[in-house]
């Protein structure tokens, strides 16, 4: 059975995925990823921006971000992805870590792997923080191996008419499975008055 990553129907339950569950599992990866020694680690945008950037500060090592996408302004475009940012001509010769949120087929981390491979990259490994049970092969470290819908706390609210409200990607998703957002799926975040602006 063939899966796309955006077939939510495929989906078995939901997973809220918290900012300490986002900390701890780069910190896993860290752990699993430090005796590889990466020199460059791309991360791969933008759901692999905030793994990517995390595991770059915790290993103290160079981040270069990369954009392999099907979105544009977060609306899915294109049926297979497509290249927006590449990697820096210094990924040459050195150690590369490839980063990015989740594996659903793999095409996305191929496409960054043949590119540095072609660019002369004397090692690559790739890490997600999450794969489907259908992609977890193909990254070399997998956080957390699920079929359910994992709900970022990244983007699971935005910006509309004045006023947040959740994701409606999210919104739909779990329609799929009979669901509505609840209030206990929000981010609680403190909330702040700017100190100017």
């Amino acid at each position: 059975m063939s899966h796309t990553p955006y077939d939510y129907s495929t989906r078995k339950g939901i997973r809220p995925i918290s900012w300490d569950d986002f900390h701890g599992i780069c910190k896993a990866l860290v752990q699993a990823v430090a005796p590889f020694a990466p020199q460059i680690i791309l991360p791969i945008g933008r759901g692999g921006y905030y793994a990517g950037t995390l595991l770059s500060h915790m290993l103290q090592v160079e981040v270069y971000p990369v954009r392999v996408s099907r979105r544009v302004n977060d609306v899915v475009m294109y049926d297979s992805p497509r290249w927006l940012a590449e990697p820096p001509a210094l990924v040459e010769g050195q150690r590369v870590l490839i980063v990015d949120e989740i594996c659903g087929v793999g095409e996305t981390i191929g496409m960054v792997k043949s590119k540095v491979e072609s660019m002369g990259a004397s090692a690559i490994r790739s890490a997600v923080m999450y794969a489907h049970s259908w992609g977890v092969h193909v990254p070399d470290y997998v956080g957390i191996i699920s079929d359910e819908l994992l709900i970022n706390p990244w983007d699971r609210e935005v910006f509309r008419n004045g006023g947040f409200q959740f994701h409606p990607e999210y919104v739909e998703a779990l329609a799929q499975q009979g669901l509505e957002p609840s209030d206990d799926l929000r981010i609680p975040a403190t909330p702040f008055t700017l100190a100017k602006g």
